[in-house]
């Protein structure tokens, strides 16, 4: 078989394959609603059978604030936690970032755990699910595409957005307004599922070495 061949294979196989999707939770704050938002995304996601979805909630991954001078070495804390969640962060064809709005931006715990990787984000695609108050954390979005743009990932377009008293959170934990929600999650997810097998045939042809 020609290396022409074995390209076109692989990037076939890509495009069949399930879409692995890492759903990052981004607030580790007491008493915050960013699980019960996440759950109420992974329900929704749950039928589309294209999407191989993992979850990983900083509350649960302890790193550092202090960072390695550039080129140094990680304190062993930092291995340890880098070690369970880098290789799910490498694995992943495309992301999902669960974020509250603080102070008209983002946690500081999503933004240590977004500096603390690098190749991991490269030439893959991010969607948001996002809420809090009026603007139900779009302008914490807005700043993370910045951000996840010099990393050399895409954004897509569409996000879902849980605004204050209208389609936030009820009491079960599921949004207020269930229909739009679902509407907007299933459009996101669309756009994300076409970047995510685009890019992963791509990867699959040509590294991509931007």
């Amino acid at each position: 078989m020609s290396v022409t061949s074995e390209n076109a294979v692989s990037a076939a196989a890509a495009a069949e394959a399930p879409l692995r999707v890492a759903v990052i939770v981004g607030s580790v704050r007491e008493g915050r609603q960013g699980r019960a938002v996440a759950d109420w995304f992974l329900a929704t996601a749950a039928g589309d059978t294209g999407l191989d979805l993992d979850v990983i909630d900083l509350a649960g991954t302890e790193l550092p604030l202090v960072l390695p001078e550039w080129g140094g070495t990680p304190s062993p804390e930092a291995v340890a936690a880098l070690r369970e969640v880098s290789p799910r962060l490498a694995a992943a064809d495309a992301f999902v970032v669960v974020t509250p709005e603080y102070n008209h931006s983002f946690p500081a715990s999503l933004k240590n755990f977004i500096d603390w990787h690098h190749a991991e984000w490269r030439a893959k695609p991010v969607g948001f699910v996002s809420y809090g108050g009026l603007g139900g954390g779009l302008r914490a979005v807005e700043q993370l595409r910045l951000v996840f743009a010099e990393l050399h990932a895409t954004t897509v377009r569409d996000s879902v957005s849980l605004h204050g008293p209208w389609s936030g959170l009820g009491e079960d934990g599921s949004p207020r307004d269930a229909a739009v929600c679902a509407g907007a999650a299933k459009g996101m997810l669309g756009q994300l599922g076409w970047w995510g097998r685009a890019l992963r045939a791509a990867r699959a042809e040509r590294p991509y070495a931007g």
